[in-house]
């Protein structure tokens, strides 16, 4: 009888000790899966190829829309590392509108993109130039020109279009870089739709087939070493939309 009751408690040692540990496993799977996805995303792979660069900017900008961002590439640390020379992985041409940071759109970090902004990404040759400098002299493998939701500097454009009223200044000259889209997107006897949005995608496409066929990045494009795209970036939503 006493050994009977020695082996049942026994038993039911364990038991509880088996149980403890398979709790124990189960919290540190539990804590190792929230965990790792953070580890996954602070740490990108290098991109070497247009592709890879590409993948980069997605996952950023899926932890931006997300509410998951990660900083990478913050810090002292990373200052001191990037003091003796740059090797960004994209080039970004964007508009100058306050909430389209590309950084913060793309969650990177210091070094991470080399960025030119004007309004509408309209350009001129000192601003092909700028962009010509990282694919051309760094190897950067991807640019994209990155229109966007609600664009003031379209939405101003159109409307002089449509009031046939000049703007003051160097504003003009933004608002004359835009005719053409505009006149692509709005032409004569098209079903009404809205214009602005349907200007901001015409600029955008032609400042991709601007830039692929530019002097210096056109060789780099048909070697493979280089990828220019298009993006669309909503207000609302903070996804960003690619296209060709």
């Amino acid at each position: 009888m006493v050994l009977r009751r020695q082996m049942c408690r026994s038993a039911r040692e364990v038991e509880r000790r088996m149980n403890r540990r398979a709790v124990l496993q189960a919290g540190a799977l539990a804590a190792a899966a929230f965990v790792a996805p953070a580890r996954a995303d602070a740490t990108p792979v290098p991109a070497g190829t247009p592709e890879a660069a590409l993948a980069r900017l997605r996952a950023g900008n899926q932890r931006w829309s997300g509410d998951r961002t990660v900083h990478p590439h913050t810090g002292s640390a990373r200052r001191v590392e990037l003091s003796s020379g740059q090797e960004p992985f994209a080039v970004v041409f964007s508009c100058i509108d306050s909430r389209v940071p590309p950084e913060l759109v793309f969650d990177q970090g210091l070094g991470d993109l080399m960025v030119i902004r004007t309004a509408a990404h309209t350009h001129d040759p000192l601003v092909a130039g700028s962009l010509e400098y990282g694919p051309a002299e760094l190897a950067t493998p991807l640019l994209v020109v990155l229109g966007h939701q609600h664009c003031g500097a379209v939405t101003t454009a159109v409307e002089c279009f449509r009031e046939g009223r000049q703007l003051p200044g160097h504003l003009a000259d933004i608002a004359h870089d835009l005719r053409r889209p505009y006149e692509e997107a709005c032409p004569p006897g098209a079903v009404p739709g809205d214009p602005v949005e349907a200007t901001v995608h015409a600029q955008t496409r032609q400042t991709v087939t601007a830039l692929q066929q530019d002097r210096l990045l056109r060789p780099l494009v048909r070697a493979g070493r280089l990828q220019v795209v298009g993006a669309y970036y909503s207000l609302d939503s903070g996804r960003v939309t690619f296209f060709a």
